[in-house]
This record gives structure tokens, sequence and C-alpha cells, in this order.
């Protein structure tokens, strides 16, 4: 039996359960996408991709930290000669995997107008959304001569119809879902409710739903989701309750998480037993000036500080990293 749609929150029974001996993971995503201004309105072009050669830095350094990065590429960069290059030599070596990003204002074919609404590619007609999606698919298989297995909605904008549409083109593995984020202010879905550990999306399908990582912290973290869900009434009450250490939501991404709090969220992932923890980055972070969580060197360096520290923190645990197809294989794939 299959949930009614990707945006609900699963029933009961619906958690992943893993092989023995998989133990506790990481996985290390990074949203492979072009640069464009942030603060601005969104625009089919516009947008640069000078950043594509901080990467084999980035992949060097995952590399020397044990990390295994998975590149989540966009229309753009499926669609950039050295971008594939760069990557496609780390999958070819074994060191690092590449699935599918999909930001349909730069994703052909274009039919909808460019908007807030619109960039949250679940709230396309269905036609639509397909399309987009079956010409990025189908770009990638040229560029990396293999088919994705692993997708993210940008912005995390999964739609009713989604769970189907990537159900028939052979994605094993989603991950869109950003629990404890509610986007539904801006047209988004509302993952609030959702839970942290892996789950079947679509069980008929082998669609499995891979959350990136948040967790509450502070005292009243136990209450977190149901204070967070009446908080959104009174914002100033979530504010408050952050800066007296009563509950904070930490997302484990080095952009606008300090590392400190990033520390502390990886100690309560790994103490709640979750399998795998899921970290996330955009890739235009890597050069100084593309994002407002990049805008100079130094911040750049403190990215690389972050994944160190976070690292060698989740080493301490004995948590590894791991790959999408040892998920796979550890969920019965």
């Amino acid at each position: 039996m299959t949930t009614a749609s990707i945006l609900d929150v699963p029933p009961p029974g619906r958690s992943a359960a893993f092989a023995d001996g998989f133990g506790q993971r990481v996985l290390l995503t990074v949203d492979t996408e072009e640069e464009f201004d942030w603060n601005a309105p969104l625009r089919r072009e516009g947008y640069g991709l000078s950043h594509v050669t901080a990467i084999p830095r980035f992949q060097t350094f995952c590399e020397r930290i044990g990390a295994h990065p998975v590149y989540l590429v966009d229309w753009p960069i499926v669609q950039n000669r050295q971008a594939v290059e760069i990557i496609g030599d780390a999958v070819r070596r074994g060191t690092a995997e590449v699935g599918v990003q999909l930001h349909p204002w730069v994703n052909p074919p274009f039919e909808e107008e460019v908007s807030i609404h619109n960039s949250f590619t679940g709230n396309l007609p269905p036609a639509l959304e397909a399309a987009k999606f079956e010409s990025l698919r189908d770009a990638f298989e040229i560029a990396f001569g293999a088919a994705p297995l692993i997708y993210r909605a940008g912005r995390y904008g999964l739609g009713p119809q989604t769970a189907d549409l990537l159900g028939r083109h052979g994605i094993r593995v989603d991950t869109s879902v950003r629990t404890l984020f509610d986007y539904s202010d801006h047209c988004g879905p509302d993952y609030s409710g959702h839970p942290l550990e892996p789950y079947w999306a679509d069980s008929a399908k082998g669609l499995l739903e891979l959350p990136v990582t948040s967790v509450h912290a502070g005292l009243l973290r136990g209450f977190g989701r149901t204070l967070r869900r009446s908080g959104t009434k009174i914002p100033r009450m979530l504010g408050a309750m952050s800066r007296l250490g009563l509950l904070e939501r930490i997302a484990l991404t080095p952009e606008g998480v300090p590392v400190g709090e990033a520390l502390r969220g990886v100690d309560i992932a790994v103490a709640s037993g979750l399998p795998v923890l899921v970290l996330s980055f955009h890739s235009p972070s890597l050069a100084p000036g593309h994002t407002p969580y990049a805008p100079d060197e130094a911040a750049v360096e403190a990215l690389y500080g972050w994944l160190a520290a976070v690292y060698t923190r989740l080493e301490a645990h004995l948590v590894r990293s791991t790959t999408v197809t040892e998920i796979i294989a550890a969920t019965g794939g």
C-alpha cells in the first residue's frame, strides 16, 4: 500500500529497515547548480558557472577526510562540459556519486511563467513537471552514461505527482524532504511534521525518502514539533525560545549554521539512533561571492573548517560515510 502523496506525513510503519551491520552512516549531498542572485527575482538567463573550477579542491578535500559526496546536478551543470568532466572523473574513480536536482526556471521546456510559485517544481502541471524531469534525465544520461538513482527537487519542491513520476523513471531515492521546515508561506511544501529517519515514500515503486537532517535541541526539544506548529502563529515565541536555549532547530549544513551548533546537532542525531545523517549545501558556496553564506574567501575557508570538524565528530561517534548504492542495498533494493 502506498501513501496518497509524497507530501503527506507517512503513517506509522513506513520507516525503512536497514541490513544488520549497516550501523549509523553519513551522506554528504551537494546541490550542484548555477550561480544566481539569491536576493533578486529568479530568471531563466543571466546565471554563472564560474565556481565549477572550485569543485576539484572540494573533491580532493572530501577524499582526504573520508567523505563521499553526492553531486545533485541540475540543467546548467549537466550542460557544462567542464563540470561534467570534473564530476564524472570522481564518479569513475569511485570517490563520488551523481544524481539530479531540478530547478524548473532554468530547465526546459519553458512553458510556465517564472515566479516563486512555479519555482517549486511540484506546483507545476503534472505534464510539465514530467517533461522537465525527462529533459534533465535524458541530458544526465548523455553526460554521465548512466541513469540517475537519486533526486532532489530544487527548493525542496515536491508535489503530489512527484512520487509517481520518480517511480516511473527508476529513481530509487528521493532526498527532497527537509524535516522541521515549512515553506508554505512561500507557496512550497510543509515538512514540519515529517519524520527524520528514512522511510518509504512509495513502497510499491521502491522509492525511499532520505530526509535532509535537521534536529531540535534545547530543554523543550521533545515538544519541538508541537511548539513549532503553534509558534507559527506567534513567530516571536520561537525566537525567544531559541535565544533562551529552550528550543532550537539545527540543520546539518555549513550554510548559516555555526560549527558549534552543528556539532551539537550531530550528537543529538547520533544519540537518537538515526541510521543516516544527510548533510547538504550548495555548490556555489565553494567560491566567494555567489551565495549569502560565502561572501568572501574567509567564509569559504570556514565552510571547509565546518566540514572537517563535523567529520571529526562523526568519526568519534563511529559514524562512517556511505553511498546511495549502499543505502539502496541495505534497505533491500
